[in-house]
């Protein structure tokens, strides 16, 4: 390979967006590597997608005490010490928070209801697509963490449940 051709090499890359090339035969080996790397940027925008996930749930969580008489009900027969064995029912996707099929049906479950495994608890509309969320588990529904008609979050915590 010429030096010509290799000066061409290096200005093909300047043009394009490659940030390396490298090029190997039996006789020689070149490596050209151009000062371009577009990697971090991307990595560093992911980042604080996640970051208000966090602040966003307190607000969220902070409402759940509006249906006082059932929630109240709830809150008071499980013990402090007991609280460690909840168990919780997170969301699976970003959406809003339905807790019946429709605004005159029935809520799919309550505070005090037995729910078992593959049940339908609530559903939770993303893109104009319905999805029920069905327990992982058996158990009896304790608490009641979203307000109906709210947006929840990536695995944020939609019921607390007493196995």
């Amino acid at each position: 390979m010429t030096f010509k051709e290799i000066q061409d090499l290096i200005k093909l890359m300047d043009k394009s967006n490659l940030s390396e090339f490298s090029f190997k035969t039996e006789t020689y080996e070149i490596k050209i590597k151009g000062p371009r790397s577009y990697a971090p940027a991307v990595m560093t925008t992911a980042l604080p997608v996640a970051a208000p996930t966090l602040p966003q749930m307190p607000s969220v969580v902070a409402p759940s005490s509006a249906p006082a008489a059932e929630a109240s009900k709830a809150e008071s027969s499980p013990k402090a010490g007991t609280a460690s064995n909840l168990i919780e029912i997170k969301s699976p996707m970003v959406g809003t928070f339905y807790r019946s099929s429709a605004p005159d049906k029935p809520a799919f479950v309550s505070v005090g209801d037995s729910v078992q495994k593959g049940s339908v608890v609530c559903i939770i509309e993303a893109m104009k697509l319905f999805n029920e969320i069905e327990s992982e588990f058996a158990g009896k529904i304790v608490k009641v963490m979203v307000e109906d008609a709210s947006p929840v979050e990536y695995d944020q915590v939609l019921f607390l449940v007493e196995p």
